[in-house]
């Protein structure tokens, strides 16, 4: 699977393409990891520096876990007409397409591009004959963007559901 050579135009002005993630992202990657803990952050009394450092420890912990976990994996920086607006970690594996992570900037979030995407990893893993997996937390708000396109539970993990689409 080479999602990054894809490209997704949801209309004439809206074209959503991929580039591999680099060492120059990682500011980019930080902050948009930082915009998913923005509500859990707020039920802190830390100050800046204790939230930051907080932020890139978990940031830190969660890339070693996804290439520990998924060294095949593409790692991706979503592009909306040449602009950062996210990140798709996605695994081809032998018995599975895995969606490791796909975070959207909140400003881009709720357009339509991760519903677009998405759609292309279930036209891939169709096409493919595999299973699409993904884990999403069970207060998540993506997960009703999931089952609205099919996806069901398979297993649950704490308070994490793993979902697949055939």
């Amino acid at each position: 699977m080479e999602i990054a050579t894809k490209t997704i135009r949801r209309d004439d002005a809206r074209l959503v393409t991929f580039r591999p993630a680099t060492v120059d992202d990682e500011a980019f990657l930080l902050e948009l990891y930082g915009s998913t803990r923005l509500e859990e952050l707020a039920l802190t009394d830390w100050g800046e520096a204790q939230r930051d450092a907080f932020l890139r420890m978990q940031f830190n912990a969660q890339q070693v876990h996804y290439r520990t976990h998924y060294p095949e994996g593409e790692h991706l920086i979503i592009l909306l007409n040449g602009k950062s607006i996210g990140r798709l970690y996605v695994a081809n594996i032998p018995e599975e397409i895995r969606i490791i992570d796909i975070t959207i900037i909140p400003a881009s979030r709720n357009a339509g591009s991760g519903t677009s995407i998405i759609m292309e990893l279930m036209d891939e893993a169709k096409a493919l004959e595999k299973p699409l997996r993904v884990y999403v937390e069970s207060f998540n708000p993506s997960l009703r963007l999931f089952e609205r396109l099919g996806f069901a539970k398979i297993d649950e993990s704490g308070y994490s559901y793993l979902l697949e689409w055939r």
